[in-house]
């Protein structure tokens, strides 16, 4: 039988929504302080997905202010083919509430926001028979609306909020034969997440909870993955019943850690009595769908397409003058908008880390300027490879703690940076162990971080350093790693980046 690998989308691809149109299909994503916002992908079979663009790619339709706290800004999307039109809907906490966008293609333009005047968050839309658009809230509430204006109709009306655990959220309104299903997660988008399910005759209720909630859950086992939940239903085009949800791979010593933040997996769904049942959620699962894939997007960018790829993301904004494609030719210019990764408003361009081991590297021209290459959390916790002043440095800030670990003269001209990461061979939990862990020993963080340049005079190793610090344990927030190029003092030019498996 065929196989497919969980996640289906890695790295921080949190609260996935998913929709079919023919034998198509799409999925968004959350995005937090990040610009563009939404990112959105193509399959045709479930499994594997190419990454087509982002929703919210304009400042006119997503307009976060600089000092936007980390892990604000665009929570939860909610994605939906309706009447020839896919809409997204979704919430910008600190940047405005609750607001809806269309397009007649998924590649879009999407148009500008349609703002709903509804409290809360994980925003759903599902429309009955007549036609009615019906969206339902965190908490968990239920608004009839005017898609087209964002008036509220009717609501919100208070339905069903769960089985009593705290955080009912992302719910999702289904209509599935004579019944109205509504799922929503529960406990919290840790390690208590579960997912549970209820149906009724109306959207308006009573609703009937599922005599074995939760239909998913991997709280207090020993499984891989974990923080299951914040599901969304598909029907695949063979009838069969999947669900796409988030969940972590926590790694090292306890409490164990997680890096890449929480991701998209996919689990197979079964039908029994008109109950859905789902998971447990693994790392490899049976395929039965027929798998279709679409050609893998290349690690590598040379910087000659005329815009951006969609995978490259920004804290917050990414203003015009800071970046440029056509100041060199084949090159990425950015410029400084401010001095320190520190403080918000700085100069970044990054994409998201999506597997624990990987190089990631770049060919960089800093000529006066101060640039480098920074993996990141947000503006407390990263670690950053620069090359500036004549000598490229490592500099660790965790915190209120900033080091500079390592520096190395270098000469004027192109450098390439590289930063490996790996998750076998990390140093032990003792610090007074001598060498590395034998074989089988458990290790402290869930991976090492090594930073190297290459230059004329060949390779240096410039130092490593525990990954479990610019992790969601020890800086908290929903995002994950990203890794990306930066500018805090003038221009700096790089000529490709490249982030591929070891």
């Amino acid at each position: 039988m065929r196989t497919y690998d969980d996640p289906v989308i890695g790295g921080f691809h949190p609260d996935p929504s998913v929709c079919r149109v023919g034998e198509g299909y799409y999925l968004v994503c959350s995005s937090f302080e990040y610009f563009p916002g939404v990112p959105l992908f193509h399959s045709r079979d479930l499994v594997d997905w190419r990454q087509i663009g982002n929703v919210l790619d304009r400042p006119g339709q997503l307009a976060l202010p600089d000092d936007l706290p980390a892990s604000a800004g665009i929570y939860a999307p909610t994605i939906r083919h309706h009447d020839g039109r896919f809409h997204v809907i979704t919430t910008s906490v600190g940047g405005g509430g609750t607001f809806l966008v269309g397009a007649e293609r998924p590649e879009g333009p999407w148009s500008d926001p349609v703002w709903i005047d509804l409290p809360g968050i994980d925003p759903d839309l599902a429309w009955d028979d007549e036609g009615n658009c019906w969206c339902a809230l965190a908490g968990v509430g239920l608004a009839r609306i005017d898609s087209a204006t964002g008036k509220v109709l009717e609501g919100p009306l208070p339905v069903w909020s769960g089985t009593g655990m705290q955080h009912p959220e992302a719910p999702h309104l289904y209509r599935i034969g004579d019944w109205w299903y509504l799922m929503l997660a529960e406990g919290g988008t840790g390690h208590g997440h579960s997912v549970s399910i209820a149906r009724s005759r109306s959207p308006r209720g009573p609703y009937e909870p599922a005599p074995h909630n939760p239909v998913l859950s991997h709280r207090c086992t020993d499984l891989p993955v974990q923080c299951t939940g914040h599901g969304d239903l598909v029907q695949a085009a063979d009838g069969t019943w999947w669900m796409v949800l988030l969940g972590t791979r926590p790694r090292g010593w306890f409490p164990e850690f997680h890096v890449l933040g929480r991701e998209t997996f996919l689990t197979p769904v079964e039908w029994v009595d008109g109950w859905p049942r789902a998971g447990p959620v693994r790392e490899r699962h049976p395929a039965h769908a027929v798998r279709r894939p679409l050609p893998p997007p290349s690690g590598r960018d040379d910087f000659d397409a005329p815009a951006l790829a969609p995978c490259w993301i920004s804290p917050c904004s990414r203003p015009d003058g800071s970046w440029s494609l056509t100041r060199r030719p084949g090159w990425l210019t950015l410029t400084a908008t401010g001095d320190s990764l520190d403080r918000p408003g700085h100069t970044f361009v990054g994409r998201r880390q999506q597997h624990p081991d990987c190089r990631v590297a770049a060919r960089v021209e800093a000529g006066s300027g101060r640039a480098g290459l920074s993996v990141r959390l947000d503006e407390a916790h990263h670690y950053d490879l620069e090359v500036g002043g004549g000598g490229v440095s490592v500099v660790a800030r965790i915190g209120p703690l900033c080091q500079r670990i390592a520096q190395h003269p270098v000469p004027s001209g192109p450098l390439t940076l590289v930063v490996d990461v790996r998750t076998d061979d990390v140093p032990p939990p003792t610090a007074t162990a001598p060498g590395r862990p034998a074989p089988g020993v458990r290790t402290a963080g869930p991976d090492a971080i090594a930073f190297s340049v290459e230059g004329p005079e060949g390779t240096v190793r410039l130092a490593e350093l525990d990954g479990r610090y610019l992790s969601t344990q020890v800086a908290a927030g929903f995002t994950g790693r990203v890794i990306g190029m930066y500018v805090t003092e003038g221009s700096a030019a790089f000529d490709w980046f490249d982030y591929r498996l070891p």
